[in-house]
């Protein structure tokens, strides 16, 4: 979890909902009201955000008093009680809902991501994130992932190469963009991990015969072309299936012999995990 990431998160996160106050609050609580609130799950799942939730409240107001019961990566269930936050009820009323936005929709994420691993029981596969976040969150979507089970695929353009179709075809075919990604790396002095999509089984022959990359990428293959890829690549690159992929087809995939799978809908296509922050007494 990358700490500037977080506080530049939390910091525009609150300006945009306490505004130049919350008036609210500032009308019906004491500036002087202490008081005490839970956070009770109310839906089966996988938890995770709350060492984030942590962070937010105590960096809001230090003086706080968080309890947490229930870690991240535990299974919850309706009625659970994953912290008691403690001091002054406006903090506590004003980080409310930023604590559980980010708290449900990561643990949205983490019990999607764990339905998948828990698919893939048995067999070697590993289960990817990709780029298809919510802007401004993918550090904390990501986090969930790896919460959830599965692992992260790259963080953004910056960390790793992936030469997709339209680069290929940008840079006139998949010999043309591999070396141009090495000539690249020779000027620069610099170094990635590769990976080239294909499209098709012949791309996956073009790919073999250039070399110069650590993975390929099998992009919308059928269960039966991933086996042929799989066969054909031989262990010499790891593979990694991607399109389509759904909890129903998954297992089919990964019984392929891919290293991974990447799966977009881990974090595009969730539901957050139903939660609520309840006031339990009133201290002062």
């Amino acid at each position: 979890m990358n700490k500037h990431y977080l506080d530049a998160f939390i910091t525009n996160a609150l300006q945009e909902d306490i505004g130049d106050g919350d008036i609210t609050s500032l009308a019906c609580i004491p500036e002087n009201k202490y008081g005490t609130a839970q956070l009770v799950i109310k839906q089966k799942g996988i938890l995770a955000g709350v060492e984030t939730a942590h962070y937010i409240f105590k960096k809001f107001d230090n003086s706080l008093n968080i309890n947490i019961l229930i870690n991240d990566g535990n299974k919850v269930n309706n009625g659970d009680i994953v912290l008691i936050a403690e001091g002054k009820v406006i903090s506590i009323l004003q980080t409310e809902r930023l604590v559980l936005n980010i708290m449900q929709r990561m643990s949205g994420i983490a019990t999607s991501t764990d339905m998948y691993v828990q698919k893939l029981a048995g067999l070697k596969t590993r289960i990817l994130d990709t780029r298809k976040t919510t802007p401004g969150m993918r550090f904390l979507e990501k986090e969930a992932v790896r919460i959830g089970g599965g692992q992260n695929h790259r963080m953004g353009l910056y960390d790793m190469v992936l030469i997709k179709d339209n680069h290929i075809d940008f840079a006139g075919g998949i010999e043309q963009a591999i070396n141009k990604v090495t000539d690249f790396f020779k000027r620069n002095n610099k170094t990635t991990e590769v990976i080239i999509e294909a499209r098709n089984i012949s791309d996956v022959e073009k790919i073999i015969t250039v070399g110069g990359i650590n993975r390929i990428l099998l992009d919308n293959f059928s269960v039966d072309l991933t086996r042929e890829a799989v066969k054909l690549i031989n262990g010499n690159y790891e593979t990694e299936s991607s399109g389509g992929i759904t909890l129903e087809n998954i297992r089919e995939y990964a019984e392929c012999g891919v290293d991974y799978v990447s799966v977009g809908a881990l974090t595009h296509h969730v539901k957050s995990l139903d939660m609520s922050l309840i006031a339990t007494n009133d201290n002062q």
